[in-house]
């Protein structure tokens, strides 16, 4: 799967999930250059490993053609989600889209390319959603052009304390004694740690055959589970948790799914509490 002194390319590799995986990558015995904004968050892991690290946005084909440059295979991560229930529509399309397509197009010669899609697709009510579906279009658009590499896409739930991840909001508000906002305490999601969002990347390149969305069962919680948990874990000695419910959002599920005709996170395993408090520890 990953061959030793052999390179592989991350994109957005300073996000929870990609700096997981460059450090996977690099104990695994291979090499990782990462292309990403910034190299800030990555200085831990250049402080142990030899990095490539390449400063730059995913719209400049120069640099997405510089980064790709003798690499074995992509693991393609960079996205932006911020416009999920906002009207970062321009940006979202931009990224999530035409960075997607500089990335397959420069990525003709390699072995494989990875792309990390979303249980926003089945269920699409943003531009997160919708740009994350065709990004999965592209892949298999790719694999028919070019059956010489292999093109694979996964699906993964929410991420614990990814980019724009309430939990981060939340943890700081509770902490501090303050008004915690929450949509609906009874809508789900599906949920997972960083660790098991690159198991299941690489259970992708092991058994996938081809571009259809890899996902493996997830469990799920509501959202109310989810903040009972963290106000076990982080809420002061003797403060009082305050929560202010405002409701389902525009372009937001009450339920979701990880694929068509598949079940809703309200009808699938649930985390218990417990299990809650030990994912969410920081």
């Amino acid at each position: 799967m990953i061959i030793k002194d052999e390179k592989y390319l991350v994109t957005g590799g300073t996000g929870v999930v990609g700096y997981e995986l460059c450090k996977r990558i690099l104990e695994m015995g291979g090499k990782v250059v990462v292309l990403s904004r910034t190299e800030e968050k990555l200085k831990k892991l250049q402080e142990k490993y030899e990095i490539e690290i390449l400063v730059s946005d995913i719209l400049d084909k120069e640099r997405v053609r510089e980064a790709i440059k003798a690499v074995r295979g992509v693991f393609h991560l960079t996205a932006l989600a911020q416009g999920m229930q906002s009207g970062k529509c321009i940006e979202s399309i931009n990224t999530n889209v035409l960075g997607s397509m500089n990335v397959l197009v420069e990525s003709l010669d390699v072995d494989f390319v990875i792309g990390i899609s979303s249980d926003k697709v089945v269920q699409v009510s943003g531009n997160y959603g919708a740009t994350k579906f065709l990004m999965e279009r592209l892949f298999t658009e790719f694999e028919e052009i070019n059956p010489d590499t292999k093109y694979r896409v996964v699906r993964l739930g929410n991420v614990i304390y990814s980019t724009d991840s309430v939990l981060e909001k939340w943890k700081n508000k509770i902490e501090n004694n303050e008004e915690v906002i929450i949509t609906e305490p009874t809508a789900t999601r599906f949920f997972m740690t960083k660790e098991q969002s690159v198991d299941m990347i690489f259970n992708c390149l092991e058994k996938s055959t081809d571009s259809t969305p890899y996902f493996e069962n997830i469990k799920s919680t509501s959202m109310g589970n989810l903040l009972e948990a963290m106000s076990n874990k982080y809420l002061p000695k003797g403060g009082e948790l305050s929560v202010k419910e405002i409701g389902l959002q525009p372009n937001e599920n009450l339920h979701e799914r990880i694929v068509e005709g598949g079940s809703y996170t309200n009808e699938i395993e649930q985390y218990t509490i417990k299990e809650l408090e030990e994912m969410i520890w920081l």
